[in-house]
């Protein structure tokens, strides 16, 4: 089993290697924040997919990709004078020790249910010592929208101020898709751009809820659709493909003959 201090501190050291202004990679010398966060959240993302996968050795390649990314960041601050990686490290673990009182403390055991409570009581407290006022304080805006949209109302539940079940979330949808027809409806009139995404902000924002009612997460679950969307088109194609023919070669009709087959096939192989 590799050394976990040693193997710190060798990634630490090859982080500053890469970024010495002399010697060097040119490529990361000139890379700052801004750049390098949209790396970040796409190794996240990674992350997550080597997961769903269940590739131990993929997720084992992402989680060092991501881990990187931290090592990335720390060392940019340490040039700064802000602070090194040791004070990220001891940060997050003074964070868990803090959040944690029943495990490192000597309060009593607590159910899962129970901790919910207790970290979201610390997460406010830390939130209240930074000045982050608000019941939605504290949420940053660079979250994908589905989910920030189903944290943003359930924080808003927790003051009493969400729909009571699913049935009602389902109800709001159908009246926000009324709303979006009468938008694309109205006689002699162009669709205004503004007003239509308006309306469909609405209707995602209200299927995010949808989503957290169910106890389910909006982006996994589009995550899913996006899969399962990839996976029957490119039965299309490979049915098309075996025929001579391309998707642009046939009419709808035929595509969609492909895309029930390809429902077919899935419901079968379950």
């Amino acid at each position: 089993m590799t050394d976990p201090k040693a193997a710190i501190t060798h990634l630490i050291d090859v982080m500053a290697r890469l970024r010495d202004p002399e010697t060097g990679c040119p490529w990361d010398q000139v890379q700052d924040f801004p750049t390098i966060a949209p790396y970040t959240i796409e190794e996240a993302y990674e992350v997550e997919d080597a997961i769903a996968r269940g590739t131990p050795a993929t997720l084992l390649d992402e989680l060092g990709d991501l881990l990187f990314q931290v090592v990335y960041h720390a060392r940019m601050a340490e040039e700064r004078g802000w602070f090194a990686f040791a004070d990220v490290a001891k940060a997050i673990a003074d964070k868990m020790v803090r959040r944690h009182p029943h495990v490192f403390g000597e309060e009593d055991a607590r159910t899962a249910e129970q901790q919910t409570a207790a970290w979201e009581a610390q997460k406010a407290a830390e939130r209240a010592t930074r000045q982050e006022h608000g019941t939605l304080a504290g949420l940053p805006p660079g979250l994908p929208a589905l989910t920030r949209a189903a944290k943003l109302t359930r924080r808003a539940g927790r003051v009493g101020f969400d729909w009571p079940d699913a049935a009602a979330v389902l109800d709001k949808l159908e009246e926000e898709a009324s709303e979006l027809r009468a938008e694309l409806k109205t006689p002699g009139q162009t669709p205004d751009t503004a007003a239509l995404r308006d309306e469909v902000g609405d209707l995602l924002f209200v299927l995010a809820n949808l989503a957290r009612k169910l106890d389910l997460d909006p982006e996994d679950c589009l995550r899913g659709a996006n899969r399962k969307f990839e996976r029957r088109f490119g039965h299309i194609e490979e049915a098309l493909r075996l025929e001579g023919k391309m998707p642009a070669d046939v009419t709808l009709d035929r595509m969609e003959e492909l895309w029930l087959d390809a429902k077919r096939r899935e419901r079968n192989a379950g």
